[in-house]
C-alpha cells in the first residue's frame, strides 16, 4: 500500500481525536481512517461515556444518546470538515455520521470532490 496514503490516514485519525478531545473533553479509544476513492471514512471505537453506556440499556436512553450525539455532530461539523479539507486538499461535498449504541462505535463519511485514492496512488512515495 502507498506510504503517502497510510500517513494521510494516520494524520487524519490523530487530528479527529484531537478535535474531539478539545470540543467534548474526551476522544474515542481507537480511530482508524480509510481513504476509498472519493471518500474519507473514519471509524471511531469506544466513543460512549460511562453515563451513555448506562443510558443505552433502555430504549428511551438509546434515543436520547443518538439525539444528543447528532446535535453535537451538527455543532462541530464545520470543524471536522475543515480538517478533511486541510489535510486532503479536497473540498468536502457532503458528510454523514452515525453512532451505534450497541457497539459504541461511530462512523463518519466525507465525500470529497476528487478521487483522492487515485491521486495518492499517482504520487507514490
Amino acid at each position: 500500500m502507498n506510504a503517502k496514503k497510510r500517513k494521510l490516514e494516520a494524520d487524519l485519525s490523530e487530528s479527529f481525536i484531537k478535535l474531539q478531545r478539545d470540543l467534548i473533553g474526551r476522544g474515542p479509544q481507537e480511530t482508524k481512517t480509510y481513504i476509498v476513492q472519493d471518500m474519507v471514512i473514519a471509524r471511531f471505537k469506544g466513543v460512549l461515556t460511562v453515563e451513555e453506556k448506562h443510558l443505552v440499556d433502555h430504549e428511551k436512553g438509546r434515543i436520547l444518546v443518538k439525539q444528543m450525539r447528532q446535535v453535537l455532530r451538527e455543532m462541530y461539523s464545520n470543524n471536522i470538515e475543515e480538517i478533511v479539507e486541510q489535510y486532503t486538499g479536497c473540498k468536502v461535498l457532503s458528510s454523514h455520521s452515525d453512532i451505534s449504541t450497541k457497539t459504541g462505535e461511530r462512523i463518519e463519511v466525507f465525500v470529497v470532490d476528487k478521487d483522492l485514492e487515485k491521486l495518492l496512488e499517482s504520487t507514490k512515495g
